[in-house]
């Protein structure tokens, strides 16, 4: 497994990350321990998880597996750079029934912080994501907390999650100002080949302001992992948004184009999207989430793949992409 900086930090992080969503609602606890085994023993070194994640009734339920596996030893977590997310209402339903049990107020941050403690068996998380931005907060309240919980080793790290370019560059300046706060490090951002419009402000401000980007959903919902031609095999049929993009035509016609192109390079689909990934500027690693141990070697085999100047321009050709701003709207 091969590691980098985790942006402008000194954090050494594996160029895979591991998504933990699907444990709980897809994945059972003992294949969640099995799967968090193998990707451990590949040196995967980064967790990726959220507060909310479980989902519904079962909201936190993640977390908890990932701290009954931190609870088996074996320096599990001495080994684990562990990010987790904070925003999403808690409440089982996902109605507000109380004020303050959501988003990104000192009150809330602090209390979230020491849910996800709990529920981790941790002491520590090494990065503390915003899932979502706060319209209502500012980043003077939002960084006051996280320097409290710094200050009292809780959290090591702060990044973001779906923040648009400008709100990166608010969130850096006010810390910058504020003084004290090294700001956020890190920008978990949709990112793959089929959606690419992360690369015209979101990705240059990560870089221009030194956050490590890390994609999520690599595979497009599972559009970029050789859905054609499963169907075709007689596999698993796509659902969802999925089956619905491959209603239109154009898209079709240009997941067959992928498709074909991979396959004349012998190279499987899923694989040659994450491993395109690897090779976009600011990229820390894709996140990967696993339901099964197939899937997770799967990732790791890509994680090794070099796809040729050739492959590299032809994917551009199919799926290209917006360019930078403002070039990509106006001259």
């Amino acid at each position: 497994m091969k590691y980098t900086q985790l942006g402008r930090t000194g954090l050494k992080v594996s160029r895979l990350v591991l998504g933990t969503m699907n444990f709980g609602p897809q994945t059972d606890e003992a294949d969640s321990h099995a799967i968090m085994d193998a990707a451990l023993d590949a040196g995967i070194n980064f967790f990726d998880t959220a507060n909310v994640y479980g989902w519904g009734e079962n909201k936190g339920r993640t977390e908890s597996i990932i701290g009954n596996w931190f609870a088996k030893g074996g320096e599990r977590r001495d080994k684990v750079v562990l990010a987790t997310k904070v925003y999403g209402n808690m409440d089982p339903d996902g109605a507000t029934v109380w004020p303050n049990h959501d988003k990104l107020s000192a009150l809330n941050i602090r209390r979230a912080v020491e849910a996800s403690l709990k529920r981790l068996q941790t002491d520590h998380i090494d990065l503390y994501q915003f899932h979502h931005i706060d319209r209502d907060t500012p980043f003077d309240e939002i960084w006051q907390a996280v320097d409290v919980l710094v200050q009292q080793g809780k959290i090591l790290y702060a990044g973001s999650s779906n923040f648009p370019g400008y709100k990166i560059a608010q969130a850096n300046e006010t810390a910058a100002r504020r003084g004290g706060t090294i700001g956020l490090v890190s920008e978990q951002c949709l990112y793959n080949l089929a959606e690419r419009r992360a690369e015209m402000e979101v990705i240059p401000a990560a870089q221009e302001y030194g956050l490590g980007v890390i994609p999520w959903s690599p595979l497009h919902g599972g559009l970029l992992g050789g859905v054609i031609k499963k169907e075709a095999k007689g596999g698993r049929r796509s659902s969802g948004r999925t089956a619905e993009a491959l209603t239109d035509p154009a898209v079709r016609a240009q997941v067959q184009a992928y498709e074909d192109l991979l396959e004349k390079h012998g190279t499987e689909p899923g694989e040659a999207a994450l491993a395109w990934l690897l090779t976009r500027p600011g990229v820390t690693g894709p996140i990967v989430g696993p339901r099964t141990a197939e899937q997770l070697e799967s990732a790791i085999r890509a994680s090794e793949l070099e796809l040729s100047a050739e492959l590299l321009t032809a994917l551009d050709e199919i799926f290209p992409g917006p360019g930078p701003s403002p070039e990509a709207f106006a001259w």
